[in-house]
């Protein structure tokens, strides 16, 4: 089984996915990590990304779900994932792959990024992530979670789940 965890920027995917994946076993892709440079500096400097821009990186991430199929592996990738056009090329058809919505309100996704350090993503895009942002449909089979709570908490109600 493969995970992908979605969300806006400061919704916790990181921070969900990356304790998720060890404790699973699974392995972990930081979505982010897959942008090429281009993109981050886009990004740092307060401009929104295009769907143009997007579309390699969607690519990219695809890549590394269909290698760790391909080898039989379980894993984790976090990607924004906004749109459901970017979630047809990271989950399509593919029936091993699922869906994890991190939902939360606007201005409590707001403080976390202000109270973040070392993230290119400035909080002045987040308006630009919401405005961008298609919740996942009850035909895409998501499981959405309520970033209400404390991480660990999410964390282990995951764990539960996919144990």
């Amino acid at each position: 089984m493969i995970l992908v965890v979605m969300g806006v920027a400061g919704s916790g995917k990181t921070t969900i996915a990356r304790t998720l994946a060890e404790r699973l076993g699974w392995r972990f892709q930081e979505g982010d990590a897959l942008h090429p440079p281009a993109n981050v500096a886009k990004m740092s400097a307060g401009t929104p990304l295009t769907d143009d821009d997007r579309w390699p990186w969607l690519h990219a991430i695809a890549a590394v779900i269909d290698t760790w199929r391909a080898e039989g592996a379980s894993g984790i990738v976090t990607c924004s994932a906004l749109k459901r056009a970017y979630r047809d090329i990271l989950i399509g058809p593919r029936a091993d792959v699922r869906l994890v919505h991190l939902a939360g309100e606007k201005a409590v996704i707001a403080a976390r990024m202000a109270a973040r350090k070392g993230h290119f993503m400035p909080t002045a895009l987040l308006d630009s992530q919401f405005a961008t942002l298609e919740p996942p449909g009850a035909d895409e089979n998501p499981i959405v979670v309520d970033i209400g709570a404390e991480p660990e908490a999410i964390i282990q109600a995951l764990e539960a789940r996919f144990r």
